[in-house]
């Protein structure tokens, strides 16, 4: 799959680039990951810290392109979808196709590491910081916040980008408060699919037995603690 169909504006500016790095506040004994190098702009600057640098891109031209940016360094570069693989790394530099940024939220918060450092449409950091009750308020704003502590870094200039993008995008960091599984964030969503209803009812459908009863709340009233105990397994903490 191309990365343009996939709704990749590729990050060029250099200024933009080297604070991102900065944000990251890479260790030389740390290992950095990226998903979704594009041609390179960011991977190159990552590459030139001396940490152990791994990297991912689907696409075939930009993959080439990659290599040649990398050529002469450690870094390695692997053509593959990274939401397939299961990674160690202890910070996470990304600036992946918008179209993926909620499936990048639920396979990061399956996974152990530092800091997460990601360029993402404001629309949707604003969807993941949403409080119960609110229009935007979703399944994925419940794994985020079960998963992750988020901090809005910094804006991005839409020429920071080629092409620019027509919506507003941030750097955002995340950082781990605990991992929960595929299947408890796959629960969360499968919840949040029946977000209007009566919590006890949405339950029944599911065919989630917990001992509570939740009266007339709806789903979208439940807080994030309150959803993870919901959808994670009996007896896990």
């Amino acid at each position: 799959m191309k990365r343009r169909r996939l709704g990749q504006h590729y990050l060029v500016d250099g200024q933009t680039i080297r604070t991102i790095v900065a944000f990251a506040r890479i260790q030389p004994s740390e290992r950095v990951l990226e998903i979704g190098t594009g041609r390179g702009s960011l991977t190159r600057e990552l590459a030139k810290l001396g940490a152990s640098y791994l990297g991912y891109e689907i696409d075939g031209d930009n993959y080439a392109a990659t290599l040649r940016v990398v050529r002469g360094t450690k870094a390695m570069v692997i053509r593959a979808d990274a939401f397939e693989q299961s990674p160690a790394f202890d910070v996470l530099v990304t600036s992946l196709p918008y179209s993926e940024s909620a499936t990048f939220v639920r396979w990061l918060s399956s996974r152990e590491f530092a800091r997460a450092i990601a360029v993402l449409q404001e629309d949707f950091v604003e969807k993941l910081s949403a409080a119960p009750g609110e229009r935007d308020y979703r399944g994925i704003s419940a794994v985020a916040q079960i998963a992750f502590e988020l901090r809005v870094l910094g804006r991005v200039r839409r020429t920071a980008f080629d092409p620019p993008p027509k919506v507003d995008s941030v750097v955002a960091s995340f950082t781990r408060r605990r991992t929960i599984s595929e299947e408890e964030a796959a629960a969360v969503i499968r919840l949040f699919s029946l977000r209007r209803r009566q919590v006890d009812s949405a339950l029944a459908e599911l065919g989630i037995v917990r001992t509570e009863t939740y009266g007339e709340r709806r789903v979208y009233s439940l807080a994030p603690n309150e959803v993870h105990e919901i959808c994670r397994p009996q007896g896990r903490q």
